[in-house]
């Protein structure tokens, strides 16, 4: 396996994922891509401050305009490089896409002759899953690469 894609989102997991996943990357040897899916601005709304993976900040909505696509891809593009910084290896690659997250991914590990997919499962409420689906499950029914899927539900002792 010579190409990795971790696939993050803005969730407070995304640290886990990237750590997880760009270790598994490291121990074969193999390059790393990071893409953030842009898949509905109204996903951007909700006010608050991210701080992980040294990311402080941007999805303040006073601070990011949701009307526009470019700003948005700014912002990720900005989240990913910090990603990439906190991973501490400059070679690793980032990605911004716009779409159906699912497909984009798909899409994406299709483009740049990835080996696996490596991306987390948030593990919400199953009425959610019934109702809109999950990401990672549609990844997963739809995938011909191997998917590395890293829980990232709090465990409640």
């Amino acid at each position: 396996m010579k190409k990795v894609l971790i696939a993050l989102d803005y969730d407070p997991t995304a640290q886990k994922v990237a750590e997880v996943g760009f270790s598994l990357a490291k121990a074969m040897g193999a390059e790393v891509t990071l893409l953030h899916v842009i898949s509905d601005p109204v996903n951007y709304t909700s006010q608050g401050h991210v701080t992980i993976m040294g990311f402080a900040g941007y999805m303040d909505t006073a601070a990011l305009q949701v009307d526009s696509v470019d700003a948005l891809k700014k912002a990720s593009l900005q989240f990913l490089d910090k990603s990439r910084n906190h991973l501490g290896e400059k070679t690793i690659k980032t990605l911004v896409v716009e779409g159906d997250c699912a497909e984009s991914i798909l899409k994406t590990a299709k483009g740049i002759d990835a080996d696996v997919i490596v991306m987390g499962s948030h593990s919400r409420k199953w009425l959610e899953n019934i109702v809109m689906g999950s990401v990672t499950e549609k990844v997963l029914h739809n995938s011909t690469l191997p998917l590395f899927i890293i829980p990232t539900k709090k465990q409640t002792i």
